[in-house]
């Protein structure tokens, strides 16, 4: 079965930090494009930062460029997300998925977790 399991979320001062953790089993980690998305309370769910398969680019949602930071660790199977200088608008479910298509940044994602609150206070 395919599972990606996010951890790290919890509640943090504006200004602070967290980092975030997927592991991802099941399929062939390597080969997929991994990604980041969020959804906030009444708002639709955004891309948040992608990284390639190999790890050699990654793209980011323009508000959290500078701020964010995605990798991978295909040896581990994991994928990260570093979000620091934190704002409340960042307050948000965040979302782990896998993406196998062919085009970059990726359009559609296959697999997702099942997300890990981020709360950020003011």
């Amino acid at each position: 079965q395919v599972q990606l399991v996010e951890s790290g979320g919890g509640l943090v001062q504006a200004g602070g930090s967290l980092r975030l953790s997927c592991a991802a089993s099941g399929f062939t980690f390597s080969r997929y494009n991994m990604g980041w998305m969020r959804q906030a309370p009444g708002k639709e769910r955004e891309f948040v930062a992608t990284i390639r398969w190999s790890g050699g680019n990654a793209y980011y949602l323009d508000s959290v460029k500078g701020r964010f930071t995605i990798s991978r660790d295909n040896a581990k199977n994991t994928v990260h997300l570093q979000m620091n200088s934190l704002k409340p608008e960042d307050t948000a479910v965040y979302y782990c998925a896998a993406s196998y298509d062919n085009n970059w940044p990726p359009l559609n994602y296959g697999y997702w977790g099942q997300g890990t609150q981020v709360t950020v206070s003011s």
